[in-house]
């Protein structure tokens, strides 16, 4: 079989592609338009209205609540008692708050306070609403007293509505057995049994987003009165675990934050000692609602 060479064709050249028309610029977006005067920024751009004031003995995170404590851990090392009392009554201001006696600046809890002080309730700041809060402030000796409905304000008035029957709306069980019941919705706890109030309400500070104070019934499991933070050793007076690592125990820093624990009931150290009294082993926890805001 024969087999014939084909003849080289000459290659030509391939036409040039024409230059692409330079593509045109977008255009840059706008910048963000400024927060309006009335809005209030993140919790964490909260900071106490007096200077000097907002920094505890110690963290007032205790970030091992995941897991039970050991039970051995902290015995026989007892820890310290507050160095001073701490105030309670310093309200957290956003960070360009002025120092006017009033402030138009509407606070995270305004809707609530407006309610608990039976004024207009539209969630906004008037001329008439920071005129009442601030002298619901005065009144409660809250510093410094702006108008502004935060955080320490709003758990002010919270109490003071709950003092007389803080089980009016019937959500803790009535039963012949303690409860310590912790509304999570007010921020606030008491001990009942029956309709016996055998501890007062008090206010409290639990779990912020992510670390949310676990609901439903829960059992006091283990104590222990010098209970220390297994991570950063960080002392826990007068623990009382009713939920893996969440406990009841007393911080040495203010409650009414603008954000919330890492998942235990935070108290006073006066009303943790008080609570630890009443409690025992075995007593039953209740625990209903959401921590509001942060």
């Amino acid at each position: 079989m024969l087999l014939v060479a084909a003849a080289a064709l000459p290659l030509t050249p391939a036409p040039a592609l024409a230059e692409p028309a330079p593509a045109l610029a977008e255009p840059a977006p706008p910048p963000p338009a400024p927060a309006p005067a009335s809005q209030t920024s993140a919790a964490d751009d909260l900071v106490p209205g007096l200077p000097g004031v907002g920094q505890p003995e110690y963290p007032m995170d205790t970030p091992d609540q995941v897991l039970p404590p050991l039970q051995q851990e902290g015995a026989g090392v007892p820890v310290p008692e507050p160095k001073a009392p701490v105030d309670e009554l310093v309200e957290y201001l956003p960070r360009n708050a002025g120092a006017a006696a009033c402030t138009t600046l509407t606070g995270p809890h305004q809707r609530r306070v407006e309610q608990l002080l039976k004024l207009k309730v539209d969630g906004k700041q008037s001329a008439a609403d920071c005129k009442a809060i601030r002298a619901f402030q005065v009144r409660e000796k809250i510093k410094p007293a702006q108008g502004y409905a935060g955080p320490v304000t709003w758990a002010r008035a919270e109490l003071l509505a709950a003092r007389k029957n803080p089980n009016a709306a019937g959500k803790c069980p009535v039963t012949t057995y303690t409860v310590a019941c912790v509304d999570l919705n007010r921020e606030l706890m008491w001990v009942q049994k029956g309709k016996k109030v055998t501890f007062a309400v008090v206010n409290i500070r639990s779990g912020r987003p992510g670390y949310r104070t676990r609901t439903g019934w829960k059992k006091i499991y283990w104590r222990n009165k010098d209970h220390w933070s297994t991570i950063y050793n960080t002392p826990m007076p007068y623990a009382q675990f009713f939920d893996g690592g969440q406990a009841f125990h007393a911080v040495y820093g203010q409650l009414a934050t603008p954000t919330g624990s890492r998942g235990c009931v935070n108290l006073s150290h006066a009303h943790a000692k008080k609570l630890w009294d009443v409690l025992r082993k075995g007593d039953r926890v209740y625990i209903w609602g959401k921590r509001p805001g942060g």
